[in-house]
């Protein structure tokens, strides 16, 4: 199964991540028959560009015979970024039975069609497409089989029978930084201690208002410094440290 731009004919399907338009943004490249292999995997994979066959990599999960198979179907010669976990990821996919190959679910098919943005790695899908689409590059296809205990279990969702073991064709347009980012934290962060400060939460928001046309009094920035430390200094020191901004578990944080 290779993905491709068609219209998916699916007309039910399961919610498995926010649903919003985006930019389609697909860079040109080349087709490989690589062997992608994830870094919390430490077994070793070959293979051969010169071969036509898709070689595969793994993904191990939480026990050994949990895992997610990942074949990379098209890779983009140029790739200046990859998908880490708290990325916000704009992506196509299509979802597949592999015990017998029926369409499940079809995102062309959902919403007039536009490709789905959600955080990855925090569980705003199934914890197989969160780990099966870790390093992805922008514009590139993968095929990624995902066991029941990664995908909807023993009780299944709607179209998808209980123990199903699932394919999904994915193909991922954009990498955005996501919410709470590492780039983020350190753009508030002005003297670099890992920690943020009234007046730096402040500083930062008044810059963005400002590039964005639209100045504030000094009190709208007050009350919003107000409810940012009300929800995010749990332990009421006066100040926000990584660990209280990084909701998202951020590696890099």
């Amino acid at each position: 199964m290779i993905i491709s731009d068609r219209t998916c004919r699916t007309t039910t399907a399961p919610d498995f991540g926010l649903v919003t338009s985006g930019l389609l943004q697909l860079s040109a490249g080349r087709r490989t028959g690589m062997c992608h292999q994830a870094a919390v995997d430490d077994s070793k994979c070959s293979g051969s560009d010169e071969l036509s066959s898709l070689l595969v990599g793994y993904v191990r999960a939480q026990e050994p015979t949990d895992e997610v198979k990942i074949e990379v179907l098209y890779l983009p010669e140029d790739c200046p970024q990859k998908t880490k976990k708290g990325d916000m990821v704009n992506a196509h996919y299509d979802g597949f039975l592999a015990k017998d190959g029926a369409k499940f679910y079809c995102s062309r098919a959902d919403d007039k069609g536009h490709p789905k943005w959600f955080v990855l790695g925090v569980g705003q899908v199934i914890k197989g497409l969160d780990i099966g689409m870790i390093g992805m590059c922008q514009g590139e296809k993968r095929k990624v089989t995902i066991p029941p205990s990664l995908g909807f279990g023993k009780q299944g969702k709607d179209n998808v029978p209980p123990d199903a073991t699932l394919i999904f064709e994915i193909e991922l347009y954009t990498i955005a930084r996501g919410p709470r980012s590492m780039e983020a934290f350190r753009e508030i962060d002005l003297d670099d201690d890992r920690n943020l400060s009234r007046d730096e939460i402040r500083a930062y928001m008044k810059r963005e208002f400002e590039k964005g046309g639209k100045p504030r009094e000094q009190s709208f920035y007050d009350v919003i410094v107000s409810d940012v430390f009300q929800k995010n200094d749990h332990n009421r020191d006066g100040i926000i440290s990584a660990k209280e901004y990084n909701v998202y578990d951020h590696d890099e944080l």
